[in-house]
């Protein structure tokens, strides 16, 4: 079966072919993903699941790029992007948001629209999906807090409900997931103050500028907060702020971020991630767990 020519006939100008996934990642980087597909309806990734089922070839699911790093060799298969998937809809006290809708795009309706819970969440690069995948935080709230449910279909393309009831979940992370595709979710929020809610988002786009290498092209924070502690500081006191392999460097400005501050390989990036590890270990004795997901070999 020849599964590129199906995927063209069916999506035509939705997808791409050896796309080069340095357009598709927040780091900048990474090789040619083989067939990188946009879908947007039911029927679109019953297609594709269908496909990459019969043709035994693996899918990988693409929300903004912004918490991963591909692999210079690139990836082959189907990847998914969920771009097209950009729905928001606001239903009194409930905001409903298609997976591939920017995060931060929902957080903008919701203070618009005067409801509090999510607003400290301003400024996260990814969208819906990916903030779902990891229960993305900042500044003390994080998204499992305000989720009712979300929709979701296997890979076998079956549709179902899941309640955050029904899972586990914690810091920057959600147990159960890991077999199902995101479609949409609903966030249920309470009635705030306009003026208030609208200063507070101002203050934490602010405090990102500020503190945030936003300058160059990052992934935001590479490592998990180790318990009672911060990724960053541990880094710092390891004398790693500067610390640089090929374009890769560990940001003066935020040494929990990595930036690609001229012109770095993905390779680059892993090799400076697992130096800083290493010495993070040496100096500290604490292991420091990859926040990051990695794509392809390195």
């Amino acid at each position: 079966m020849d599964f590129e020519k199906e995927i063209k006939e069916f999506f035509g100008e939705n997808c791409e072919f050896d796309a080069p996934m340095r357009r598709h990642t927040t780091y900048k980087t990474g090789g040619p993903a083989r067939v990188l597909v946009y879908p947007k309806t039911s029927e679109d990734w019953s297609f594709i699941l269908n496909l990459a089922r019969l043709s035994e070839i693996p899918i990988r699911i693409l929300g903004f790029g912004s918490n991963l790093l591909v692999s210079d060799k690139g990836i082959d298969g189907i990847t998914a992007s969920t771009r097209r998937m950009n729905d928001v809809a606001v239903d009194g006290e409930t905001i409903k948001a298609e997976a591939g809708a920017p995060l931060d795009k929902v957080v903008e309706i919701a203070v618009d629209n005067g409801l509090a819970g999510i607003e400290k969440l301003s400024g996260i690069p990814g969208s819906v999906g990916g903030a779902i995948r990891m229960n993305a935080g900042a500044f003390g709230q994080e998204t499992f807090e305000t989720l009712e449910y979300f929709e979701v279909m296997d890979f076998d393309g079956r549709p179902s409900i899941i309640s955050k009831e029904d899972l586990k979940f914690g810091y920057r992370s959600v147990d159960g997931i890991e077999n199902f595709i995101i479609i949409s979710a609903a966030f249920k929020l309470t009635k705030g103050d306009y003026k208030t809610l609208t200063e507070t988002r101002n203050l934490v786009l602010s405090k990102r500028t500020a503190n945030q290498p936003l300058d160059y092209p990052s992934a935001g924070s590479v490592f998990k907060r180790p318990q009672g502690d911060y990724a960053s500081r541990l880094i710092d006191a390891a004398g790693l702020r500067g610390l640089s392999r090929g374009g890769a460097k560990v940001s003066e400005k935020h040494a929990g971020f990595i930036i690609n501050f001229n012109h770095a390989s993905s390779q680059d990036i892993k090799d400076l991630i697992d130096e800083v590890k290493r010495i993070v270990k040496e100096k500290s004795s604490i292991n420091l767990e990859l926040e990051q997901i990695l794509w392809g070999k390195f």
